[in-house]
């Protein structure tokens, strides 16, 4: 830990005059506001600041003089009167912000400027964004529903889940977020959404995929079957002859497209035989003569 003169620059005479005359000039060069971003330049101002609230003090100035203070850390007394932690940043002192610098905002310089713009965004602060997050399922992501939040506080949001929500998808709430300061107003509410998988269906883009049973009788006859939907059952034919991988298509039965309109649903078909095996079915085919010399591998 560099000694606070050295800090400063200046020697261990110096007055209560040369003090701040230096402590000025590094403030005006390394105040964070003057050097965004600049990680190098906060850390030193920081260090900086905590040399002059040590040593601009008059008797903390005398106590680490006679040595109660060593800045090199070997002696330890109440944290508080400890030069490190000064400059380490765990305790506060008068330059954390703009209060330690009411004699330096009475000047007409472009770092007085600065400071009295600085104070002014402080005291009229927004509000801090808080962030959620909202588990829903996959029908409400398609067709849209209104969630409620319950808040660590015990209050409670309403959140409109709109239709063709995406997994992953952030909902903003604006000014339902932490009270601001002075006229800043509050700030948002951030809710992140997460769609909760539906083993039925698979969504790609604003399409939506199923795969659906049917009975043998339906396969070779065809005819009506009740088709799940992520808004609700509906009827679709099947035509007869129909295999399994025989995919069909629910037009306007996706999710709602960004400009308007929907996607499409589409049906997989999958052939499925009565379990236990029917008699008169395996009666049936053993005597069909066709059915024997018919072989899918071949025609595939």
């Amino acid at each position: 830990m560099n000694n606070p003169y050295e800090v400063l620059g200046v020697a261990s005479t110096a007055s209560a005059a040369e003090l701040q005359s230096a402590y000025r000039k590094l403030a005006k060069k390394l105040h964070p506001d003057l050097n965004p971003g600049d990680k190098a330049a906060e850390e030193k101002f920081k260090e900086v600041a905590a040399a002059y609230d040590l040593l601009g003090d008059i008797d903390k100035r005398k106590r680490f003089d006679a040595g109660e203070f060593d800045a090199s850390g070997a002696e330890r007394p109440p944290r508080q009167h400890f030069y490190r932690d000064y400059a380490g940043g765990e305790a506060e002192h008068p330059y954390a912000d703009t209060s330690g610098y009411a004699d330096f905002m009475d000047g007409d310089d472009i770092f007085a400027d600065l400071l009295r713009r600085s104070q002014t965004k402080r005291a009229n602060r927004r509000g801090q964004d808080m962030h959620y997050r909202l588990a829903i399922d996959f029908a409400e992501s398609i067709a849209g529903a209104t969630k409620r939040i319950t808040l660590p506080d015990g209050g409670t949001l309403d959140v409109k889940i709109p239709a063709g929500l995406v997994d992953g998808q952030t909902i903003r709430l604006r000014g339902k977020g932490a009270t601001g300061a002075g006229t800043g107003g509050p700030g948002d509410a951030l809710i992140e959404v997460e769609v909760l998988p539906d083993p039925r269906f698979t969504r790609d883009g604003d399409d939506i995929s199923i795969e659906v049973p049917v009975s043998l009788s339906e396969a070779v006859l065809g005819g009506p079957v009740r088709i799940p939907t992520a808004t609700g059952a509906v009827t679709m034919t099947v035509p007869k002859g129909s295999n399994t991988g025989t995919t069909l298509r629910l037009k306007g039965k996706g999710a709602p497209r960004h400009g308007g309109g929907f996607g499409d649903q589409f049906v997989k078909l999958k052939v499925v035989l009565p379990s236990p095996p029917d008699p008169e079915l395996e009666a049936f085919v053993a005597g069909w003569a066709k059915g024997k010399a018919f072989n899918p591998r071949e025609e595939g």
